[in-house]
């Protein structure tokens, strides 16, 4: 029987006794022949015959100490259909130290959780020995408008397909109005070759790298499918008598691959809309920030931070980081993270949450959470863990994704055999075997529920609302009655005029006085202000000497009156 020698990283062992313990408990589990464990580099070296490399953390984990564990993401390239998923996971999963690996179809992405001393070129190692790219994922964000590019590249594909075999299509409407007419041989030839080999390069490419890691995707189905009645179209026009026009199936194979184009088109499109709702959320961290240095401002980009560095933060701007202020007053928008549509007023002590929006005040604030670890970078990585996550029913997918592309061609194969041992020309079962491959596309299977997942909890989080896995997404239907534990009311993130009392004079010159005052201003309250104006159709005039009143509100003049808007303590101020 083959051994395994496993090398586990250990933690939270402090004397020998802790090493005799761990060796204790790794022999007790079956299938290990020795266990030895190294205080010194707390390392624990396992050599096993049949125990999985669970076992062996669950048994470290029952002696009261860990295995030190690591995640890893992994951008996947070349992956089709769900078959692929199910091939990249198992060549994931083979890897020695891996402990669970999850592959997203719909986001190109693979979660890998193995033990802390894993080298990750391993895993890319493995995903390349599978037939496909891989690549850990950077800190950075994918660049938007690459996957734009390559989007448009799609698009430009499909239509040029579609644009070649147009042509060979429009003669069999036109049987429909009894005309019967056809393109000769030559150019149905011409228009189709390109379609084949140029467009469709892609299916032959995907589909040897499948045949070579000896499994099958659906790349392989459309290759063999199109090559087949691009084939058989050859065959027909090379034993035609001069001056016959023989039976070709040029057209079928051209649509084929320019609906298929087309398909994974639309599925390029859709995934890049589901990934909308986290390039929303990075838009509010500002990728630029004024560090405060010996009393002079200076613009660095959030990378070069530091904790406790020092950071302007200018009305009007969103905060670049989670801190806390140390000089200056004003209020905070932080409805992105609490809903809550009125802004919080701010002054030295308090804390401050990345991507809130700056009030009418000048801040220096210490920052005290950067990059992953602020607030908001933890609120992306939970809709994206959510987005990868499997729902119960795909588990069931991927079963039966696995043994699809192998069972669709055995029947097509049996299709063919069925059809000559019925007696039938080999023009009659090869047409209908390359119908059960093409038509079989197990594409669909694999894309519709990590698509809906990520739709799902896309759409929940432009409105605010943060689903933690797949699986709750998956029973909420079943939802009939929801208990919001909210202080107050609900609120939809924004403040709105819904009443207005003047003490002097008529609500509408009240309005048209604040309006004025606040033109121009960011300010929740001013924008909501602004957007009565507006409805109700109001114009508004230049102010004088307009003058923002740090924590306090706004001040002015306009038609000779002096005029001042703002909290409780500005009235005190003005003695009202």
């Amino acid at each position: 029987m083959s051994q395994t020698l496993y090398t586990l990283p250990v933690i939270g062992m402090t004397c020998a006794s802790c090493a005799g313990r761990i060796e204790r408990a790794l022999r007790k589990v079956p299938g290990v022949r020795a266990a030895n464990v190294n205080l010194a580099n707390e390392q624990a070296l396992v050599e096993s015959e049949s125990a999985s490399l669970e076992q062996l953390v669950q048994a470290v984990d029952k002696a009261g100490y860990a295995v030190a564990q690591a995640d890893h993401e992994l951008s996947l390239g070349g992956m089709t259909c769900a078959s692929c998923v199910g091939r990249v996971e198992r060549a994931l999963l083979k890897v020695p130290g891996v402990l669970s690996a999850t592959v997203n179809l719909a986001s190109e992405r693979a979660q890998v959780r193995s033990i802390a001393s894993l080298d990750p070129q391993q895993l890319i190692q493995a995903v390349s020995a599978a037939g496909y790219q891989a690549a850990l994922t950077s800190a950075e964000r994918p660049d938007p408008q690459a996957a734009e590019r390559r989007l448009q590249r799609e698009r430009l594909a499909v239509i040029a397909a579609l644009l070649l075999a147009a042509p060979l299509v429009i003669p069999m409407f036109a049987d429909l109005f009894g005309q019967h007419w056809m393109l000769p041989p030559w150019l149905q030839f011409l228009l189709a070759t390109p379609v084949q080999f140029v467009l469709g390069a892609r299916f032959y490419v995907a589909g040897w790298k499948a045949v070579r890691a000896g499994a099958g995707n659906m790349d392989l189905l459309v290759a063999l499918g199109t090559s087949a009645g691009y084939g058989l179209s050859l065959y027909q026009w090379w034993i035609a008598p001069a001056g016959q026009m023989p039976h070709l199936y040029f057209e079928a194979s051209a649509v084929v691959i320019a609906l298929v184009l087309l398909g994974k088109y639309l599925e390029s499109r859709a995934k890049r809309q589901t990934s909308a709702a986290i390039r929303a959320l990075e838009a509010l961290r500002p990728e630029r920030a004024r560090r405060l240095v010996d009393g002079h401002e200076e613009d660095v980009a959030i990378t070069a931070l530091s904790l406790g560095d020092i950071v302007v933060v200018k009305p009007g701007e969103r905060f670049p980081v989670d801190g806390e202020v140390i000089d200056g007053n004003s209020q905070a928008d932080e409805a992105l993270i609490s809903g809550e549509s009125l802004p919080v007023d701010k002054q030295p002590g308090d804390r401050i949450t990345g991507g809130a929006i700056n009030g009418d005040g000048r801040l220096l604030v210490r920052a005290t959470a950067l990059g992953g670890e602020t607030v908001l970078a933890r609120i992306i990585r939970l809709v994206e863990d959510a987005q990868a996550a499997k729902a119960p029913i795909q588990k069931l997918v991927d079963r039966v994704s696995q043994i699809f592309v192998p069972a669709v061609l055995l029947i097509a194969l049996a299709t063919l055999a069925g059809w000559l041992l019925a007696g039938a020309a080999l023009e009659t079962a090869l047409i209908n075997a390359v119908a059960v491959l093409v038509i079989a596309c197990p594409c669909a299977l694999g894309l519709a529920t990590p698509a809906a997942i990520m739709a799902g909890t896309g759409v929940a989080a432009r409105h605010g609302i943060l689903i933690k896995d797949a699986e709750a997404l998956e029973v909420v239907h079943a939802v009939n009655a929801v208990a919001f534990d909210k202080t107050g009311t609900l609120t939809s993130g924004k403040p709105e005029i819904v009443h207005l009392l003047a003490a002097e004079g008529d609500e509408h010159q009240a309005l048209r006085l604040a309006g004025a005052l606040q033109r121009g201003s960011e300010h929740p309250l001013a924008r909501a202000v602004l957007e009565r104006s507006a409805a109700l159709d109001i114009a508004l005039p230049d102010v004088e000497a307009s003058q923002a009143l740090a924590g306090r509100g706004i001040a002015g003049r306009l038609e000779g009156r002096e005029l001042a808007l703002g909290n409780r303590r500005l009235l005190d101020e003005s003695g009202l």
